[in-house]
């Protein structure tokens, strides 16, 4: 299905896919040093910055064209250190706990990933991937694919190995989390994934339905949490998380068109989210806050910003035609291909994705009323000359890759898919028709006819006056403003919800947490047993040979 025909480098290869994805690892490099030149103007360690900048492009390359899979490896445990140095480049007082975390999360997952390689040696005695082809008919072939899996899902940040993201996105500086969590992160994940399951293993109907399982409840679940959040780069990062969920939908569906869909739609997320990261990161540098209670009105003084990031949130949202609904268009017709091999699973998982595009709708109508369209807050207003546009340099960055939401969406077809996607996958064929071409040419022609009928209605005499809710004139009466943050919040009140969203709130479902709190409650018990009597120790070792005779007379 895929075309891993290329040329060989001794432990090195170079294919369609690889090389498609090598050359937009450099593209999001190149866009984010760029940017970087704006937004860390004057911060310590600009050079030990740059530095691990350039050890993750070289790293990430080493990861793509690696053939062999130990080599992959190195580069990737390398990826997962420059991850914890660069997280902590972070200015608040979080920083230090999301770097250790996302480093454990990280480098925990690494550890299955080398269990997975010792059980594909001991199924076919080599690394060399090309070399690769082992069917899912035994434990230990399973086995390794889950441990191999694990490591994809907590590098593209798929639950249940996902909080890390939205740590991150918080706390780290935005160039480092648009580079990696929004844009590279998700390549090397999904392009792991997609390699495991469409060369190294033959895969079965079981694990494609575990893996449109991971993808569906990863759509959802993120969605929900972005929901509620008040501030803004959090809501972002957990957005991240839910788009994964395509990606991971996609390939499970086991057929050309949504395997096509998943990979395009992993290039087009990180297209828009590395676009909302940098917008995002413009308002967090001149407003000087990421908190939506405390923004609003911003797009009278940042009118170029609120265009880039009003563009890539109609792409992550799914809205035509922009790049994100081309590929989020391709992933339900594989998960309605999927369906005609038998079962009815295929129309949850198509809930799910679709369910997840209103999900986020919504959540990006609050975002951009909070940030952009709501009245300014007491503590922000938009008179302060403070608050403007950014210089070129950080501009320029959101600018090109909201050019590319457009571009990829309405020439998908003859643009991306035809040169970088058909390459890799072969044999897709669509089971739909979308004019891309025609649906652009109404949706402009809707706009002439609003804008003209605005401007008839601008002509005629009009009265001003001051804006009022309910009567009541809003600049009096301060606290009459609707900041947005809490658009949402009533969902946190819908009876089985309350009871997830209070889970959550008590990181139930955070396996950091979760591992962190078992952990210290195993060393507490053996602790309690450490209490330095010599029955007690006699008892423990007498107990001990006990068991260890019956192991071995057993």
């Amino acid at each position: 299905m895929m075309d891993f025909i290329g040329q060989s480098y001794g432990f090195f290869r170079s294919d369609p896919l690889s090389s498609f994805i090598g050359m937009f690892v450099v593209f999001f490099s190149v866009l984010t040093v760029i940017y970087s030149i704006g937004f860390m103007r004057g911060k310590k360690g600009l050079v030990r910055y740059y530095i691990y900048i350039l050890l993750t492009i070289a790293a990430s390359l080493g990861v793509v064209f690696a053939n062999h899979l130990i080599v992959l490896m190195i580069f990737w445990g390398v990826l997962g250190l420059l991850l914890y140095l660069l997280i902590g480049f972070g200015e608040n007082e979080r920083v230090s706990y999301t770097a250790k975390k996302t480093f454990i999360i990280i480098g925990g997952t690494d550890a299955f990933m080398l269990l997975g390689a010792a059980f594909i040696w001991y199924l076919s005695g080599t690394f060399d991937m090309d070399k690769l082809s082992i069917a899912l008919d035994n434990k230990i072939a399973v086995y390794a694919y889950l441990c191999l899996a694990v490591g994809a899902f907590a590098k593209a940040g798929a639950m249940p190995f996902h909080s890390w993201v939205p740590d991150t996105a918080e706390d780290a500086p935005t160039p480092v989390t648009a580079f990696l969590p929004a844009s590279l992160d998700k390549l090397l994940g999904i392009y792991f994934l997609a390699r495991i399951s469409l060369d190294v293993f033959q895969m079965n109907g079981a694990m494609n339905v575990f893996l449109m399982v991971v993808g569906s409840v990863t759509i959802v679940a993120a969605v929900m949490m972005a929901l509620i959040q008040h501030d803004f780069k959090r809501l972002l990062g957990y957005h991240a998380v839910s788009q994964v969920g395509y990606m991971v939908l996609g390939i499970g569906t086991g057929n050309p068109i949504g395997i096509a869909g998943g990979l395009f739609h992993m290039l087009n997320h990180a297209i828009y989210k590395s676009c909302l990261f940098f917008s995002g990161g413009a308002v967090e540098k001149k407003a000087g806050t990421t908190d939506l209670e405390k923004l609003g009105g911003l797009v009278k003084v940042m009118p170029v910003t609120f265009m880039t990031f009003f563009v890539a949130s109609l792409s992550i949202s799914g809205v035509p035609p922009f790049n994100g609904f081309a590929s989020k268009w391709m992933v339900y017709q594989g998960v309605i291909e999927s369906g005609k091999s038998g079962g009815h699973l295929w129309i949850v998982w198509l809930i799910a994705a679709m369910l997840g595009s209103a999900l986020t709708l919504a959540s990006f109508m609050k975002l951009i009323h909070a940030i952009f369209l709501g009245q300014p807050s007491r503590e922000r207003k938009i008179t302060d000359e403070r608050i403007q546009e950014t210089g070129l340099t950080m501009l320029a960055p959101s600018i090109v890759l909201a050019a590319l939401c457009i571009a990829f969406g309405i020439f998908a077809y003859s643009g991306p898919l035809k040169a970088f996607i058909f390459p890799a996958v072969q044999g897709v064929v669509f089971s739909g028709v979308w004019q891309a071409g025609l649906a652009t040419v109404l949706i402009l022609i809707g706009i002439v006819l609003g804008l003209v009928i605005y401007l008839l209605g601008s002509a005629a005499k009009t009265r001003e006056a001051e804006v009022f809710m309910g009567g009541e004139i809003l600049k009096d009466i301060p606290d009459m403003r609707i900041s947005g943050a809490e658009f949402y919040n009533t969902v946190q009140d819908i009876g089985v919800l309350k009871f997830m969203y209070r889970l959550a709130q008590e990181k139930a479902f955070d396996i950091y947490e979760v591992g962190t709190k078992v952990t210290f409650g195993f060393n507490k018990v053996l602790r309690s047993l450490h209490n330095g009597v010599l029955s007690t120790y006699l008892s423990w070792c007498l107990l001990g040979m006990i068991v260890l005779f019956w192991i071995l007379l057993g």
